[in-house]
């Protein structure tokens, strides 16, 4: 029997291959191996693909978080608000700083920060907000800006590449984080990031911080700075796959909207999109209190599923020491329980969406 894998990026290494041997063969021959063009024209090129007007390129997606969360100024025992159910890396960023992470439940439906319960956890000491566009589906912006007011919101846009709210590109509403894993709509060829903002004095700090706290070189302003930067290499195959994101986003989102329609009535609570928006579709995330199994039963049937993700957050044994301090969070427990990431990505044959289907049907 075909496997039906989880992801299959082969298929898109193997269509863009011309393409991308270019653009190895032009960095190699540039003898530019850190900044330079490469980089600049991605930046600028992602920058407007986000709907914002700065794109700073780092290493890796936590390093983003981390230096977006020091550009803002956040410091040792200030709270930043997290969502309660997402990938640890939103919360790493906090503590990294030593900052105290407050985490929001999501909401039921979405699986998003919740606005209302982020307006009630803000204090005096909250120096930061941080909403995740969780499995590329965007979180709400307009109440969490509109409860946020002045406290600085980062958001965590690393599965959200593509994404859309109220008709504006997701990276037009807050300084935001992306990560371009390989497996990430914008996937690179190893780790590498981006952070864009509206604000230019807010993208010089970032780069700064990232470039051993230097805009000058041999000049160095951060004592707390690190070395965290988008190499040529990457930067110029992330162009060739940004010239293709929006065409491969748009066969996720017909592959979503299929199982949309042919999973009604099955044993799982499909995905809600928030309203107003569109997602990206980086995962296709389905619930059921009878996960393992259904992982089980489509494991039989040749279908690879993932987790995303198993362990609450809070639950972590890096996180042992908040236990006492932290309010329940039963909805997020729950979540963790429950969800199921089924196959989807752009290069999904038809014949391989049926199998999916046919498979939960005969589960339910």
């Amino acid at each position: 029997m075909e496997k039906v894998p989880f992801l299959d990026l082969a298929t898109g290494n193997r269509q863009l291959h011309t393409e991308l041997m270019n653009a190895a063969e032009r960095v190699l021959t540039s003898g530019r191996f850190i900044g330079g063009p490469e980089v600049t024209n991605f930046e600028t090129a992602f920058a407007a693909h986000m709907g914002t007007p700065h794109a700073i390129g780092v290493g890796n997606g936590l390093e983003a978080l981390i230096l977006a969360l020091q550009a803002v100024g956040i410091q040792p025992g200030d709270e930043v608000i997290v969502p309660a159910h997402t990938f640890i890396a939103t919360w790493l960023a906090v503590t990294r700083l030593g900052a105290i992470p407050v985490p929001v439940e999501p909401l039921a439906d979405t699986m998003n920060m919740n606005p209302t319960l982020l307006a009630a956890a803000i204090t005096p000491r909250t120096r930061a907000i941080m909403p995740v566009h969780l499995y590329g589906n965007p979180a709400d912006m307009a109440p969490i800006l509109k409860a946020a007011g002045n406290i600085p919101v980062i958001a965590d846009a690393a599965q959200a590449h593509g994404a859309t709210y109220m008709g504006k590109p997701i990276g037009s509403y807050a300084t935001s984080c992306w990560s371009f894993y390989p497996g990430k709509n914008l996937g690179a060829y190893g780790d590498a990031c981006a952070v864009t903002t509206l604000n230019p004095a807010l993208a010089e700090r970032i780069r700064r911080l990232g470039n051993y706290g230097s805009s000058v070189k041999y000049v160095h302003d951060e004592p707390n700075s690190t070395n965290s930067r988008l190499d040529p290499m990457q930067a110029a195959m992330l162009s060739v796959r940004l010239a293709v994101m929006d065409e491969w986003n748009a066969r996720r989102a017909q592959i979503a909207q299929t199982y949309l329609t042919e999973l009604q009535g099955t044993a799982v609570t499909l995905p809600t999109i928030t309203p107003n928006a569109t997602s990206a579709w980086h995962l296709f995330v389905v619930r059921t209190p009878k996960r393992a199994e259904l992982e089980a039963h489509l494991a039989a049937d040749g279908i690879e599923t993932l987790i995303h993700y198993p362990t609450a957050v809070h639950k972590q044994k890096c996180y042992a020491h908040l236990a006492e301090k932290l309010p329940p969070l039963p909805l997020a427990e729950e979540l963790a329980a429950q969800v199921i990431s089924l196959p989807l990505g752009p290069h999904m044959p038809d014949s391989h969406v049926e199998r999916v289907i046919t498979s939960l049907r005969n589960f339910s």
